[in-house]
C-alpha cells in the first residue's frame, strides 16, 4: 500500500469517526463514490464499531483501552467473536503484511472512539437510544469469553432469555435489539445508531444514465418500437428525494415510470383480449407547435378464482438493511401483503446475509400467524450474498413449481450485493433462464444511501417482473395491499408496441421516456424477444411528441438514398397502432391493432391526458430536458390541479404537492444553470 492509499484510508477513518472538516467530508464522499475498495474499508470500519458497541463498558478505563491496543497490535486477545471479514481480520491481515502504519491509526482511534460513547450519553438518551444495563454489559463480556473459547456447537446466547425476549421486542433498528449471527451460533444485542461515530449514509447510490430520446423523421423512421413498463420504483425515488429537502439525481427521473404510477380511465377489455386499446391526442402543452399522442392499454382484472400461487419471498437482511427504511418498513409492507393472502397461495421466506437459508417453508396463505411469526423474527446483520440468495430462492421455486400457476420470486432488498454472484450480467442470465422456466422476478426497492437502483431495475426487467421503490408506509401499503392483485398476477407477457407513423401526417416524432424499453423494428415479430408484463388491472400510458407534416421546424436526417425510394401511400389516418403480446403460460404472440384517424389536434388535453401530460411535463423539468420548451412548474402545477378527476387515494393530490416542493428546491434558470430568478408573469 503507497502513501497515497494510506492518506485515503485515514482520511475515510477520520470520516466514519465524524472527525473531518466539511471540505474533507465532500472529499471522502467522492472517494467512497469512485472506489469501490474504500466504500468495503468504510463498511469494516463500521462494522468494528457496532462490535464494540456491543461489548464495551459503558465508562472504559485506562485497563481496557490498553487491552483494546494490545489486541490491535496481536499481542492478546480480546473477548469478542471474530466474524468473517471483520475489522479484527482486516487490520490484522495489514499487520502480518507489515502495514504499521495503519495498525497505527486503529491504535490512536479506538481509545477516542470509546471515549467518545461515554461523553455522548446524554446525546444518545436524549435522542431515544437505549443503553445496554451495566449488568448486562458485564455478563456479556463474560459469555464473549466463554464463547470464543467454546467449540462452536457449544455458544450460547450472550443474554439470559429474560432479557433476549425484553429486547427482542424492539425494532432492529433501536439500540438494544437483536442480531442473529448464524456464524457462532449465537445471539448479539444490535448496536446503537449513533450519527457522530457514522456520519449518515455513504451516498453510493447507483443510476444508469438516460440518454433521452431524440425526435426522429418519419420518412427514415417510420416504425417506433418499445416494450411496455408498469414499473413505479422512479417515481416513489423521486418523491423520498423531494421530500427530503433535494433535487433527484437526473437520472433517477423515469418519465415513464413517472406517468404510470397513477391509474387512469380508460374502457374495460372487450372480447377475449387481455386487454383495451384507448389512441387520442392533443396539442402538446409545453410546445404550442407540436402534437400529443397518448397511446393507453387497460388491463383485465381477473374475474372468479385467482390461479394458485407459488411465491418465494427473498428478503435481504445484511448489514446495510439495518436501517429504519429498509429491514422495519419492509416488514411493514409485507404485513399489508399477509393480510390479503389466501389458501391458494403459498408462501416460502428465504433470506440473506453472509449466507442465505430458508426461515418459512412453503405455507398456505391463511396461516397468517405463522407467516408473521417468520417475518417478525428477521433481523439485520452480515454481508451480503445477494447472488446466492437468488439461487436458493430460485431453487425453491422450482421445487414447489405449480403448473399453470403463478410461481414468482419477490425480492426486497436495498440491491447492494456484494458477496457471491455479484456482477449484472451473471444475474441476468440466471434470471433470464428461470424466467423461461415459468418463475417471474418481482423487485422491492427500499433505503438511501447504498441505493443501486440501476442494479434492481435490470433484474425485474429481465425477470418478467415489475420494479417498485417503498419509500413509506403508505407506499408500501399501496403496492401490496391496494395494488397486490396487479402486482403478483400477469395476465399478458412480453407486450411490445409498434407504431407505424404517416409521413403525411407526422413529420417527426419523440417517444416520451421508455429510452432502457426501445427495441429493434425486427424485435416485434420475434418471439423470442423479451418485453414487459401486464399485471390484471395495469393500465399502461405512452406519450409521443408529434411534429405535424408541413412544419418548418428542421429535424435531423440523412442524405437521400441512391438505390432506394420511399412512396407514401396516400392516407388520411394519423399512425396505426400494433401490439403483441404472450399470455402467461404461451410462447407464441398475438396481434392487436388500432389505428389514429387524421383529425386536426386543436385542442387542449383534458382530463385524464391533461393530467398524464402534467406528469410528463414534471419529468421534463426534473430531467432538465433539451425537449422542455416552455415547461414550467407553475404550468404543471395549474394543469395537474385543473385534472384532478376522481382521487380516492390522494395520490394525484400528493403529486401536486411534490412539483410546489421541486419549485422551491429547484435554482435553475431556463438554460437548467443555477442563477439569480425574477418573477415573470
Amino acid at each position: 500500500m503507497n502513501a497515497h492509499q494510506e492518506r485515503e484510508q485515514e482520511l475515510v477513518s477520520r470520516y466514519v469517526d465524524g472527525a473531518v472538516t466539511d471540505q474533507e467530508r465532500r472529499t471522502v464522499e467522492q472517494l467512497l463514490q469512485e472506489s469501490a475498495p474504500l466504500r468495503a474499508y468504510a463498511d469494516e470500519l463500521k462494522r468494528l464499531g457496532q462490535v464494540l458497541d456491543a461489548w464495551t463498558p459503558e465508562h472504559p478505563s485506562p485497563a481496557w483501552e490498553r487491552r483494546v491496543e494490545l489486541a490491535v497490535q496481536g499481542a492478546t486477545p480480546v473477548a469478542a467473536p471474530r466474524r468473517p471479514h471483520s475489522r479484527w481480520q482486516f487490520t490484522l491481515a495489514f499487520a502480518g503484511a507489515g502495514c504499521a502504519v495503519a495498525a497505527l491509526l486503529m491504535i490512536i482511534a479506538i481509545p477516542n472512539m470509546l471515549r467518545g460513547r461515554a461523553s455522548l450519553a446524554s446525546k444518545n438518551e436524549q435522542s431515544g437510544s437505549v443503553a445496554i444495563p451495566a449488568a448486562s454489559r458485564s455478563m456479556l463480556s463474560d459469555r464473549l469469553s466463554e464463547n470464543r473459547a467454546a467449540p462452536s456447537g457449544k455458544r450460547q446466547n450472550l443474554l439470559p432469555q429474560t432479557e433476549l425476549a425484553r429486547l427482542a421486542t424492539r425494532s432492529s433498528s433501536v439500540p438494544g435489539s437483536m442480531v442473529v449471527d448464524k456464524y457462532y451460533g449465537m445471539v448479539l444485542p444490535a448496536p446503537a445508531v449513533e450519527p457522530w461515530r457514522y456520519g449518515g449514509p455513504f451516498h453510493t447510490e447507483q443510476y444508469d444514465r438516460i440518454y433521452e430520446n431524440q425526435f426522429l423523421a418519419v420518412t427514415e423512421n417510420p416504425l417506433s418500437t418499445f416494450s411496455i413498463d408498469v414499473d413505479t420504483a422512479s417515481y416513489a425515488n423521486v418523491r423520498r428525494f423531494l421530500q427530503a429537502g433535494q433535487l433527484p439525481p437526473e437520472d433517477s427521473v423515469r418519465i415513464e415510470e413517472l406517468v404510470n404510477y397513477f391509474t387512469y380511465d380508460y374502457p374495460q377489455p372487450e372480447g377475449e383480449a387481455p386487454f383495451s386499446i384507448t389512441v387520442d391526442r392533443a396539442l402538446c402543452p409545453w410546445n404550442a407547435e407540436h402534437q400529443l399522442v397518448r397511446v393507453g392499454l387497460k388491463g383485465r382484472v381477473y374475474q372468479g378464482e385467482l390461479p394458485p400461487s407459488n411465491l418465494v419471498f427473498l428478503i435481504d437482511v445484511s448489514g446495510s438493511m439495518n436501517e429504519p427504511n429498509k429491514l422495519p418498513l419492509l416488514k411493514t409492507a409485507f404485513s399489508h401483503m399477509v393480510d390479503r393472502l389466501t389458501a391458494t397461495e403459498r408462501v416460502t421466506i428465504v433470506v440473506y446475509a453472509g449466507a442465505a437459508g430458508e426461515v418459512l417453508e412453503s405455507t398456505p396463505g391463511d396461516q397468517k400467524a405463522t407467516i408473521r411469526a417468520a417475518i417478525d423474527q428477521l433481523r439485520a446483520g452480515g454481508s451480503t450474498a445477494g447472488g446466492q440468495g437468488i439461487q436458493l430462492a430460485y431453487e425453491i421455486a422450482r421445487k414447489h413449481f405449480i403448473q399453470g400457476g403463478n410461481n414468482r420470486v419477490i425480492l426486497a432488498t436495498d440491491g447492494d450485493f456484494n458477496v457471491g454472484i455479484s456482477s449484472r450480467a451473471e444475474l441476468v442470465r440466471l434470471i433470464e433462464e428461470e424466467r423461461k422456466a415459468g418463475v417471474f422476478l418481482t423487485v422491492l426497492g427500499f433505503g438511501t444511501g447504498n441505493y443501486k437502483d440501476a442494479m434492481m431495475e435490470q433484474l425485474a426487467d429481465k425477470g418478467n417482473g415489475n420494479y417498485y421503490y417503498i419509500d413509506t408506509e403508505r407506499e408500501g401499503r399501496k403496492v401490496l395491499g391496494e395494488e397486490l392483485g396487479s402486482t403478483l398476477f400477469a395476465i399478458a407477457k412480453d407486450v411490445k408496441i409498434q407504431i407505424e407513423f404517416n409521413p403525411a401526417q407526422v413529420k417527426a416524432y419523440r417517444l416520451i421516456g421508455y429510452e432502457n424499453r426501445v427495441l429493434a423494428k425486427e424485435d416485434f415479430n420475434d418471439d423470442t424477444k423479451d418485453a414487459g408484463e401486464l399485471g390484471a388491472g395495469h393500465t399502461v400510458t405512452a406519450l409521443y411528441e408529434l411534429v405535424p407534416a408541413g412544419s418548418g421546424e428542421a429535424v435531423a436526417s440523412v442524405d437521400p438514398l441512391t438505390f432506394q425510394q420511399t412512396r407514401a401511400v396516400p392516407s388520411d389516418d394519423t399512425m396505426v397502432v400494433k401490439l403483441r403480446y404472450k399470455a402467461p403460460d404461451d410462447d407464441a404472440s398475438r396481434l392487436l391493432t388500432k389505428t389514429l384517424q387524421g383529425r386536426e389536434a386543436g385542442q387542449e388535453p383534458t382530463g385524464d391526458l391533461q393530467f398524464a401530460a402534467a406528469v410528463a411535463e414534471f419529468g421534463l423539468l426534473l430531467r432538465n430536458s433539451e425537449f422542455k420548451s416552455s415547461a414550467s412548474y407553475q404550468h404543471v402545477v395549474q394543469a395537474a390541479t385543473a385534472s384532478l378527476g376522481d382521487d380516492p387515494y390522494g395520490y394525484r393530490a400528493e403529486f401536486i404537492e411534490l412539483v410546489r416542493q421541486a419549485t422551491s428546491l429547484d435554482s435553475r434558470g431556463s438554460d437548467g444553470k443555477p442563477g439569480i430568478q425574477f418573477k415573470g408573469p
